[in-house]
Formats: structure tokens, sequence, C-alpha cells
């Protein structure tokens, strides 16, 4: 019987940690990273049919002035009303899917891949990867790496971090557990161990 492919989820909240991780080993290891995010941002570009139906939804003033997405539009009109939430991410998720899917086919079944996915747990995507590797951080990091990064008050970070899965349930399900509250060579030393040993690790 052969091996069943190696399939990295890698996840955690926001602004802890994770493009750390995955520009670590992709440069570093070579690891092919297919990005969840950038399938996302494929799914709303312009003259998509999915920017298409936000149109429809929402307006106008849904896309800027070169056709594209306005993300911060969108956010706002998503972070304040659940439903529209669930709805715009019931017209993403399948497409985020079917590009993980296509995309995992121009590899042979021996390539170790990572699967980058910010909401794998949120778009209940498990069942696409073999393990689970969560980048963590102490909360304060995070929300002060998360307002210099999106140039955010203390209050709008705070409600950002508060609206995703908290971090305590996600790493619950993890295989492995990347604390992000050091400098980045005990984060790397981190993800070697978890990239070359066969025994999962929980907190």
């Amino acid at each position: 019987m052969s091996k069943a492919q190696r399939i990295i989820g890698l996840t955690g909240g926001i602004a802890t940690g994770k493009s750390t991780v995955s520009d670590y080993l992709a440069t570093t290891h070579q690891l092919p990273i297919l990005d969840a995010d950038i399938y996302a941002r494929e799914a709303v570009a312009p003259g998509a049919p999915i920017l298409s139906s936000l149109v429809e939804r929402y307006g106008d003033a849904i896309v800027l002035s070169d056709s594209s997405l306005n993300r911060r539009h969108l956010g706002t009109i998503i972070f304040n009303q659940p439903d529209e939430k669930h709805w715009v991410e019931q017209q993403i998720h399948p497409f985020v899917r079917q590009r993980f899917t296509q995309v995992r086919r121009q590899y042979p079944p021996t390539q170790t891949l990572v699967y980058a996915i910010p909401l794998l747990f949120e778009a209940n995507l498990t069942h696409l990867v073999s393990e689970i590797w969560v980048v963590i951080c102490r909360l304060e990091q995070q929300q002060q790496r998360l307002m210099a990064r999106n140039h955010l008050s203390q209050s709008e970070a705070a409600a950002r971090i508060k609206n995703q899965l908290p971090l305590s349930q996600k790493t619950a399900q993890a295989d492995w557990v990347l604390d992000n509250s050091n400098d980045r060579s005990q984060l790397y030393r981190q993800v070697d161990t978890a990239l070359f040993s066969s025994q999962p690790t929980k907190p």
C-alpha cells in the first residue's frame, strides 16, 4: 500500500506568524505553499463571477474605480453582519477548495505540501490535510502586531481577534503547536522539529 501524501495544514490566529512559518518552509525547505488567501483573491478578481455576485448583492460601491474589489467596504459589511459574512464565505470557500484540488494534482503524491489556510477550522477544511500546525503567540503580541500591520486602533485589533475562533480551540485540534512568542530562531527550530519528527506534540 502506498503511503498517504503528507499535507500540512498551516493555520493560527490573525497576526500570529503564519506567513513567517510558510515563508521559512518555502525558502529553507523548498516546500510548495498552497495559499488559501491567494485563491480567495482569485475568486474575486476583476471579471470573476463571484465578484459579479458581490456587486449584485451589495451594489457598485463594492468595487473600486479599477474594477477590483473594495476590500475595506466588504470588510465593514461582513464584520458587522454575521449573516452576510456567512453568505460571502459560501461564495468563496467552494472556489478555494476547488483550487486546492487542482493545484495538488500538479505534484507527485510523494511531495510534501503545505496548505496555508487561516480559516482551516472555520471553513471546515481540515479534511484536506493530513496534519495540522497551529501558530500562536501571546495575546498582547498578537494585538500589537495586528495594530502595526493593519494600522488599527487597539479596540479595532481586539475586535478582530475576538471575532475569530479562539486560539485555545485551534490548539486543541492541532498536531503541532508552534509558539511564535519569542525570536524567530526559536520558531524556526520548532518548525524543523515538526517537519522532521513523526511524533506530533500538543500543548
